[in-house]
């Protein structure tokens, strides 16, 4: 093997290795996963999650690496992609519970009594940018 091969190796690996690093480190130190259990109320399926994640993640390594082509009907993309979205959508609603985002924000911009518009802004909004990606850039 010639050193710039080696290189592309030592390199894409301490990459790797510091993207995963910073992922569980995400996770743990935020308590993510344990918050979304206690808002789902499956605490006793927290070992799911956690492999979920884990298998999750390598699948989405693997992916990214071999671009593979499932060969599924049009209809299974209907389960997977409101799998897909409910576990992102209690993913990020554990991970602004956790980090208070939204009392914050609304103390900040003066609106503290009309929190509910601003959740709802947020939910509108992601609801729309979704549509907007499956039916601009997928449809």
């Amino acid at each position: 093997m010639t050193i710039n091969i080696l290189l592309v190796l030592l390199v894409g690996f301490a990459g790797g290795l510091a993207v995963g690093a910073g992922f569980v480190a995400f996770l743990v130190v935020l308590g993510i996963i344990p918050r979304l259990t206690q808002l789902s109320k499956t605490m006793h399926l927290i070992q799911w999650y956690e492999w979920s994640v884990v298998l999750g993640a390598v699948a989405g390594t693997f992916g990214s690496l071999q671009d593979p082509v499932l060969y599924l009907p049009g209809a299974a993309a209907i389960p997977i992609g409101l799998a897909s979205g409910v576990f992102v959508g209690m993913l990020a609603a554990a991970l602004t519970e956790v980090l208070n985002v939204f009392p914050i924000l609304a103390k900040r911009v003066r609106i503290e009594d009309r929190i509910v518009i601003l959740i709802m802004a947020f939910v509108l909004g992601k609801v729309a940018g979704s549509l907007f990606q499956w039916m601009y850039f997928v449809g």
